[in-house]
């Protein structure tokens, strides 16, 4: 059976569960024969400081709560092509004009929260200038590099893509990627969301990361629930 997973508090997106796509990123690493495209289905927030139960199932991994299924990890493709990225100066004055970050919950999020420490990855996207295709952009360095942190940093940029202007305040059900180089440590990478159309509740967008040499290093296909009003 896999060894437990164990979410330290530092990797939180909401303020009292994991960041999505650092929870989604470790559960794909325990799939068997590790394919570079992995979907990850989140049914519960992922909690943190506590160990979580990873079972494998068919071609499937689990991750438990006790008896609660958190998530869920198959194989899998995103099957979306990047739109031409913007320069690095170009994601780095998008990302200064990038709006609000949505509800508090999220201000401390270890990929787009505000980190008083500078542990986090502090990605805001925003609008990119003369593009007709909402996308946004971001720039980031890459540092602690590891497959389930490239995971986090494609992961809220998709909440950016929905709005064009603040992350809002969706919540990730599921996140397809693959990862088809890891960044080197110190890298220039650019981060950009689109979106892919709604359903009522359900959004959908894609992220991507692009390497110093232009080179698309990682993408995804996301799906996010918007939370009911009253």
């Amino acid at each position: 059976m896999p060894s437990p997973i164990t979410i330290a508090r530092r990797f939180r997106g909401p303020r009292h569960s994991s960041n999505g796509g650092y929870a989604a990123g470790l559960l794909a690493g325990t799939l068997a024969d590790a394919p570079r495209g992995v979907e990850v289905t989140l049914r519960l927030p992922p909690a943190l400081e506590r160990p979580l139960a990873v079972v494998e199932e068919g071609d499937r991994m689990l991750l438990l709560d006790g008896e609660a299924l958190v998530a869920e990890a198959r194989p899998g493709d995103p099957g979306v092509s990047p739109p031409e990225p913007p320069t690095f100066a170009e994601a780095q004055e998008s990302a200064r004009a990038a709006g609000g970050w949505g509800a508090p919950e999220f201000d401390e999020c270890f990929a787009c929260g505000r980190r008083p420490d500078g542990d986090g990855l502090e990605i805001h996207a925003g609008r990119v200038a003369g593009r007709d295709d909402r996308l946004v952009a971001a720039t980031w360095i890459a540092r602690e590099v590891s497959p389930e942190v490239v995971w986090a940093s494609i992961d809220c940029t998709g909440a950016y893509a929905l709005r064009g202007e603040g992350r809002g305040e969706p919540l990730l059900a599921r996140m397809t990627a693959r990862i088809d180089r890891l960044p080197s440590e110190g890298e220039r990478c650019i981060v950009m969301g689109w979106p892919l159309g709604d359903d009522d509740r359900k959004r959908h967008a894609a992220t991507a990361l692009v390497g110093e040499d232009g080179s698309v290093l990682a993408v995804s296909r996301q799906l996010w629930i918007e939370p009911r009003r009253s």
